[in-house]
């Protein structure tokens, strides 16, 4: 095994480390939050399954990108709700039920949505864009479904247990989730240099704010709902993303290189958002204690 290989092997590891405390701290009632939310589901699926790759389309359509950016961009619009956002929504409100739902219900979506989805963008364009059922089946069971469920079961029969170390578990898994994304990041970095100065940053930006604005638009009336939806439309899922930009793309690394970039603007573009969120959230309960 390759140090890249034992990277990409720890990178995993951690997501799965990250979904399997999340678990620790759910319900199974949260995985069925949308059965009782039905429009709300309608909503979020229209936020992240249309209005992204609609927008996808037309950046390809009126800009000169590359190649690559082309792909990448394409693979993102459609992949589903990202494994970090329930953490990241916490920041802004209490939206464990809606997060945990959400995630659910986006990556059971993606195991038909995202191969028909990839075909379509593709054709549109003439580019042979391509991702097996089984692929992504693989990546959504073994990232995100199987240590979710794993994590549930063990807080639904050891309680004491789960309370205990979700927490210690969450903050190593987040800690060597950021050690790995970096070294990969760095490993990547040239190629993610020579995409800066042709309009990548401007339309990963813009990708990243209708994403925002579509999910607190159609988030519905409830603040929390509305920025945990904003947060899982503008982030998007790299797994997903990466593997659809390897089987598409002649030249690997810099559709890889790309997909890479977009999570750095993401990140970058979306912090004045979740922190004004978060504020706005923390304003009631700092009142309440006065």
């Amino acid at each position: 095994m390759t140090l890249q290989d034992a990277i990409l092997a720890a990178l995993k590891s951690s997501v799965m480390l990250v979904m399997f405390a999340l678990g620790l701290r759910s319900r199974w009632q949260d995985t069925t939050y949308f059965v009782n939310h039905p429009g709300l589901l309608g909503r979020s699926l229209v936020a992240m399954d249309l209005v992204m790759p609609a927008f996808a389309i037309l950046a390809i359509a009126v800009t000169a990108l590359p190649n690559s950016v082309k792909i990448a961009l394409a693979a993102l619009s459609v992949s589903p709700v990202p494994p970090l956002m329930p953490g990241r929504a916490a920041k802004t409100g209490d939206t464990q039920d809606y997060a945990v739902g959400l995630l659910v219900a986006a990556s059971v979506v993606a195991l038909v949505f995202v191969p028909l989805a990839v075909g379509l963008v593709g054709a549109t364009f003439g580019v042979a864009m391509h991702v097996s059922f089984f692929t992504v089946a693989l990546l959504m069971t073994m990232l995100i479904l199987g240590p979710l469920a794993a994590g549930i079961v063990v807080r639904h029969f050891w309680p004491a247990l789960a309370q205990r170390i979700a927490g210690p578990l969450g903050i190593v898994a987040l800690v060597l989730l950021v050690i790995c994304a970096l070294l990969v990041i760095l490993k990547m970095w040239p190629e993610m240099m020579l995409l800066v100065g042709n309009g990548t940053l401007l339309v990963f930006a813009a990708f990243v704010l209708v994403g925002l604005a579509a999910g607190h638009l159609l988030g519905g009336p409830d603040p929390d709902n509305r920025s945990v939806l904003a947060i899982a439309t503008s982030a998007r899922h790299p797994g997903v993303a990466i593997a659809i930009a390897i089987a598409s793309s002649p030249q690997k690394r810099p559709a890889i290189a790309a997909v890479l970039l977009y999570l750095l603007v993401s990140a970058l573009t979306s912090f004045p958002y979740v922190f004004w969120r978060g504020r706005r959230a923390a304003a009631p309960a700092s009142a309440g204690t006065k």
